[in-house]
């Protein structure tokens, strides 16, 4: 099995290297799953893109853009790049537990699941609590997922998405900013038989520490929802 592992980096100097390191330990646990680490750096403007370029060793594949697009552009340019059977998510933030990748793939691995997401808001043993608007926002976007979708997922905009590469056609993606998670769980849930979640650890930042994320993005997420189930 080929996971390719899709990281998204918007000014995340402080993370990144970090991220990727941890990623690198990570994946030695696992002997039968070859890893492809991409990273795609949304024209930072912080140190970042400098701090990559130097520690090639930690990635395999990695694009730069020359303005920021937002991270649906990043996320669809590194499915392009990707050669994997599966595709994972991954912040370059420290929000997420990389550890918590046992718990991922242990659905792929043992259930041979299409979509595993982990959540924050079931069972999760350590869950940094949401500014309220936040969490009310996740908890509106899901609920009008669930319903068009008629599925059972708690946390749709929990970082870790991991698929079947095969369920998505990136060529048919059109959202460049955060609602283009939205737009790809629209496309891949109604495409597979297996769709588990698993609880994650989450340690969550504030807008003033680097959350990029507001409350406002819902409307533009609730639009993709919508419509995507309209044209289906």
């Amino acid at each position: 099995m080929k996971i390719s592992i899709i990281i998204p980096v918007f000014n995340e100097e402080k993370t990144v290297i970090s991220v990727l390191k941890k990623i690198n330990l990570e994946k030695k646990k696992y002997k039968k799953i070859h890893f492809e680490i991409i990273v795609i750096d949304d024209c930072s403007t912080d140190k970042s893109f400098f701090l990559l370029k130097k520690e090639r060793s930690l990635y395999d594949k990695f694009f730069s853009f020359k303005k920021n697009l937002g991270k649906g552009a990043a996320i669809k340019k590194g499915l392009e790049l990707s050669t994997g059977n599966y595709v994972l998510f991954q912040d370059a933030d420290s929000e997420y537990d990389i550890t918590d990748y046992n718990k991922i793939f242990y659905p792929i691995i043992h259930h041979s699941a299409d979509i595993v997401m982990g959540t924050r808001l079931k069972g999760s043993p350590v869950t940094r609590c949401f500014n309220f608007l936040n969490f009310l926002g996740n908890k509106l976007i899901t609920f009008i997922f669930d319903l068009l979708h008629d599925s059972t997922l708690s946390d749709i905009y929990s970082c870790y998405l991991i698929f079947r590469k095969k369920l998505l056609n990136e060529k048919e993606l059109k959202y460049m900013g955060f609602h283009g998670q939205a737009e790809i769980l629209t496309k891949i849930v109604p495409k597979a038989k297996r769709v588990y979640e698993v609880p994650i650890n989450y340690y969550g930042r504030s807008s003033e520490e680097g959350k990029k994320i507001r409350f406002y993005h819902i409307f533009s997420i609730f639009y993709v929802i919508v419509i995507n189930r309209l044209i289906r």
